[in-house]
This record gives structure tokens, sequence and C-alpha cells, in this order.
């Protein structure tokens, strides 16, 4: 569920509207890792995409 909210939200904020707190944490964790991947717009649609479907599994099948 925390997977499928936080590529919810990264979905959001790189196509609907920006989100400066995910924008931000966005940056922090891929300093942490050490990565320079640019969120564009049709990778935010495929993060909502893969949100949605963990979504519908998670409460299809409970306890993954």
């Amino acid at each position: 569920m925390v997977v499928a909210a936080a590529l919810i939200l990264i979905g959001l904020s790189a196509t609907v509207f920006p989100i400066d707190f995910v924008n931000e944490l966005l940056a922090l964790a891929q300093q942490t890792i050490g990565t320079e991947i640019e969120v564009t717009t049709e990778i935010a649609w495929l993060f909502l995409l893969a949100g949605d479907a963990l979504l519908v599994a998670g409460s299809l099948l409970p306890g993954i």
C-alpha cells in the first residue's frame, strides 16, 4: 500500500500539478541512492498505472 501511494504521488506530481514535498523527497531519495533519474511525463503515467494496479491487486489478494 505504501509503494502504491508513493507511485501515485510521484505520478500526480509529475503530470497534474507539482507537489513540493514529493519533489523534495524524490530528490533526497535519488541523492541517497546516487541516481539521476528524470521523471518524465511518460514515466509519471506509468507510475500512476502501476500504483493503481498495486491497489487493485492488494484489494483482490489480501496479504501482498
